[in-house]
């Protein structure tokens, strides 16, 4: 544990918050992508499975607890509430995501650290992550209009991956043979995906404005 690593559990914890914040306040889910959702609950189930059979730290535990709950509620919410889920937008919301699941399962099988079940899908889970966020920010791309509270999720979401990579840089340096590959290239391809997003995002904070991004 780091500072970076530290500031980047917190940030990722504070999306999910936002999120929630959004759809109990408002009881709507208006601009957010249910496929991304569903997305980030398979690539939560699929890295800790070790939550019951491995112990590293309370914190750790609680956190790996934390994700798969609150994940699996968000979609719940999405799918089932009785107002929420009229808020939900499918015909915005077409992105093929089984496409990105399919691929990074396959990657998983071809690129892993050992050839046993818990490293493919820890493997098949950093894949997928790398590439979850796209039916989201495809989505408000079509909506062009971002509310306040899912640009602010966005931004925390991607900002949690950014740290991560200060906390490998900082790993690499100062720990000896640390090696991680797979995270790696995964989490440089998923911060680039952020890039135009982060863009527009500080364009309306330096203007004051609302956040809008390009059709």
């Amino acid at each position: 544990m780091n500072v970076f690593r530290l500031a980047g559990d917190m940030t990722h914890l504070i999306s999910i918050l936002i999120l929630l914040l959004k759809i109990y306040a408002t009881r709507s889910c208006s601009g957010i992508s249910l496929k991304t959702q569903e997305l980030y609950v398979i690539v939560f189930v699929a890295r800790y499975l070790d939550l019951f059979t491995s112990f590293i730290s309370i914190y750790n535990s609680v956190m790996k607890v934390v994700f798969v709950t609150c994940s699996i509620g968000i979609v719940w919410c999405m799918r089932f509430h009785p107002l929420v889920r009229r808020t939900y937008d499918k015909e915005q919301d077409t992105f093929r995501h089984y496409f990105l699941v399919a691929a990074s399962f396959v990657l998983a099988l071809l690129f892993h650290d050992s050839f046993t079940v818990r490293e493919v899908f820890w493997a098949f889970s950093i894949y997928l992550e790398a590439v979850a966020i796209l039916p989201q920010l495809v989505l408000l791309q079509r909506s062009g209009n971002v509310d306040n509270l899912t640009g602010q999720y966005v931004f925390f979401l991607g900002a949690y991956r950014a740290f991560y990579i200060l906390n490998w840089i900082y790993r690499y340096f100062t720990e000896k043979h640390y090696s991680w590959w797979i995270s790696w290239i995964a989490g440089f391809v998923q911060t680039a995906l952020y890039a135009d997003f982060f863009y527009y995002y500080f364009i309306s904070w330096k203007n004051n404005s609302k956040l809008q991004l390009p059709a």
